[in-house]
């Protein structure tokens, strides 16, 4: 018997978010659990209207991604979830092919490669998920940088029983900052590199709205990764 994946969108104030309601009902996979957390909208909730009936509609004030994030994961019934923002695309394929990959690696957590699509859902860029070839080069790349994209990114329920959730503390960072926390534990990000994920970029995005607040932040975060990952690294290379 396969197991129940959960599909987290969270959603606020996103003329896409229909679109990406339609790529997680549109996924080959069953079976199959989608939870819509709406943070708090006051615009384009009606634009999720047409799909109630098939769909766990989550309403909650306000908070920000990482806490509409947590509010669907702790209502998640699946043994495997997985994050969708609600300005981008998941393909046909992309959970069925994911939790295969998943179970291969015995993995409690997994990403894989994206496309870059424009407001108008053409692909501007393929395959721009980072390149490495070993996990030592792929815990180099975090120390200059984020290299997982979080809407490639699939989890086991169960591993938030040992790194936590979402940093709401976090509101741009709190994927990086969790990352960092799953690595520490000792749980390995194997990489499926396999563009699954249409990954939108637009002029209304909030890494280009909130570009300086989030720049003060990231420096913060990166700050605790590379002193988190350091000391692994140093190991690795001496291995």
């Amino acid at each position: 018997m396969r197991p129940l994946v959960t599909i987290v969108i969270p959603f606020f104030n996103d003329p896409y978010v229909d679109q990406a309601v339609q790529s997680a009902l549109a996924q080959t996979y069953a079976p199959l659990e989608i939870i819509v957390v709406d943070d708090g909208s006051t615009s384009f909730a009606d634009r999720v209207t047409p799909f109630l009936s098939h769909i766990y509609y989550l309403g909650k004030a306000n908070g920000g991604t990482a806490s509409a994030l947590n509010h669907g994961i702790r209502h998640a019934s699946g043994e495997y979830v997985a994050w969708l923002s609600s300005d981008d695309l998941f393909y046909p394929e992309k959970i069925s092919r994911q939790v295969q990959f998943m179970m291969e690696q015995g993995a409690f957590i997994s990403h894989t490669n994206f496309n870059v699509i424009d407001r108008f859902s053409q692909v501007t860029a393929f395959r721009s998920g980072c390149s490495f070839s070993n996990y030592l080069d792929f815990y180099r790349i975090f120390m200059n940088g984020n290299p997982v994209n979080g809407c490639t990114v699939m989890m086991r329920k169960e591993l938030f029983c040992h790194v936590g959730l979402f940093d709401e503390n976090l509101p741009y960072t709190h994927d990086l900052d969790l990352w960092r926390r799953v690595i520490q534990a000792g749980f390995p990000l194997p990489y499926l590199d396999e563009p699954l994920v249409g990954y939108r970029q637009h002029e209304a995005m909030g890494t280009i709205r909130h570009r300086a607040v989030i720049e003060q932040e990231y420096a913060n975060t990166i700050g605790n990764v590379r002193s988190s990952l350091g000391p692994l690294i140093s190991i690795m290379e001496r291995s």
